[in-house]
């Protein structure tokens, strides 16, 4: 059974960076085969995606986060990754990363990587 586990998160003050990553543990499941994602969820709100990165490369990204935020897949470690500029205190969220086929996602939610953005 493939697990998802993110990393990376943690607590850093606006205008700070993170880079997050997203390796799957379990059995083999190739990220480069698959559309992968980005998510976050604030307590309270609907989880929201966050930046894509299709099987054929096509990366979108929601809103502005495009001029701060880069998704990016590590083949050769079969891993995503976020890295995450300038950050703000809005962008504080659970992120989560997935894998979807044609919007559905494949697998159910782990646990996140909590990010904190506060002075």
């Amino acid at each position: 059974q493939v697990q998802l586990v993110e990393s990376g998160g943690g607590l850093v003050q606006p205008g700070g960076s993170l880079r997050l990553s997203c390796a799957a543990s379990g059995s083999k499941f190739s990220m480069y085969a698959n559309a992968m994602g980005w998510y976050r969820q604030v307590a309270g709100k609907e989880r929201e995606l966050v930046a894509r990165i299709s099987r054929g490369g096509t990366i979108t990204y929601a809103g502005s986060l495009k001029n701060r935020f880069t998704i990016s897949r590590d083949n050769a470690k079969n891993t995503v990754h976020l890295q995450m500029n300038s950050l703000r205190p809005e962008d504080t969220a659970v992120y989560y990363c997935n894998a979807d086929r044609g919007g559905t996602m494949i697998f159910h939610w782990g646990q996140g990587t909590q990010v904190t953005v506060s002075s």
